[in-house]
């Protein structure tokens, strides 16, 4: 199997004390300039570490009251390329309310397993915003019909608006660009992140997501939870590859597919309930991105199967992308220095 992976660049260990902390706040980490590639090769060498066995990646745990107004997550792992251990904590509010009246914090604090020190604590937000849609960027460049041209992201919200330059890092050939949302100033997003990254290129925005999607080889639905839009498995063309972030694709997606890929079985076991079947299950999965992206499993098995792949978060590509953020920090003195066990 050809082996089409990004080079990591390499991170050296960051020094720290025993009594401080250093904390990187959502300003500092939005000033660290990172280009694109270099997020994929993170990612994708954290995938790598955990197929090879040498990284942790526990279930999470979760709680949610019986009201489902809000929702809590603790995450644990450790990155063995890197030696690092952390731990990211998540938690949103206001869940049965619109999204202006919505409240969320994420928060990831790293430590250095050989010397035993902190290494940083930050916001998690802009690395979750990155590490996912470099996810379904690796899917797509791992489960995509030779020769894909087209591509249709169906929402416009934070997810929506890197999936496209993220796609073409790794699908560079695609040269029809679709787009599938309502909000004007999602849209706008859309096209902003677009052209900062790849200044000659356009998005089109469809109004028939049935058209748009039997055009598209592959197909990326971030939309959020209340979206009207649900693609359904006979709309997608012979080929077609279909990953799930978000919302937007009918469960007829996932259970009529010929092939099932996942970043983690598991994970898509808890958190893609949503598409089970009436009898509330979830097909088999064929086979998880980590081992595809070694050469130990098959992304895609002939050019005419239509794939579902589910994008659930692991922990592990938030540690190898949350201590490249904080070497890149370092090396601009960013950050606050806290005191926390003096």
């Amino acid at each position: 199997m050809t082996d089409t992976s990004i080079t990591a660049p390499a991170d050296p260990p960051i020094p720290g004390d025993d009594r401080h902390l250093r904390i990187l706040t959502t300003t500092d980490l939005a000033g660290i300039d990172i280009s694109l590639s270099d997020v994929v090769a993170t990612v994708e060498s954290a995938y790598r570490t955990l197929h090879a066995g040498r990284s942790d990646n526990p279930r999470k745990l979760t709680v949610k009251p019986p009201d489902g107004h809000s929702v809590s997550y603790a995450m644990l792992g450790r990155d063995g390329s890197r030696d690092v251990v952390a731990i990211k904590t998540s938690y949103k509010h206001g869940l049965d309310k619109g999204r202006t009246e919505q409240h969320y914090y994420t928060a990831l604090t790293l430590y250095d397993d050989v010397t035993g020190l902190p290494v940083a604590m930050m916001d998690c937000s802009r690395i979750g915003s990155l590490r996912t849609p470099a996810a379904s960027a690796l899917l797509a460049r791992a489960c995509a019909a030779p020769g894909a041209r087209s591509a249709l992201v169906i929402g416009t919200g934070t997810q929506g608006r890197l999936a496209l330059p993220f796609l073409l890092t790794t699908l560079p050939d695609l040269d029809r660009l679709m787009l599938s949302g309502t909000h004007p100033g999602g849209i706008a997003a859309v096209r902003e992140r677009l052209r900062a990254h790849f200044p000659d290129r356009d998005v089109e925005v469809v109004g028939d997501l049935r058209a748009a999607a039997a055009d598209a080889d592959v197909v990326v639905a971030t939309a959020g939870p209340h979206t009207p839009a649900a693609v359904e498995a006979d709309w997608l063309r012979p080929g077609a590859l279909a990953v799930l972030v978000g919302h937007g694709l009918a469960p007829s997606t996932l259970h009529r597919a010929d092939r099932v890929v996942a970043t983690s079985e598991a994970q898509m076991n808890v958190t893609g309930t949503d598409m089970a079947d009436a009898d509330g299950r979830l097909p088999a999965v064929d086979a998880e991105l980590p081992a595809v992206l070694a050469g130990a499993a098959l992304g895609r098995g002939s050019d005419k199967e239509q794939i579902f792949a589910y994008n659930s978060g692991l922990v592990v590509t938030d540690i190898a992308l949350g201590h490249r953020f904080a070497q890149l920090a370092l090396a601009r003195g960013l950050g606050t220095e806290v005191a926390l066990w003096r």
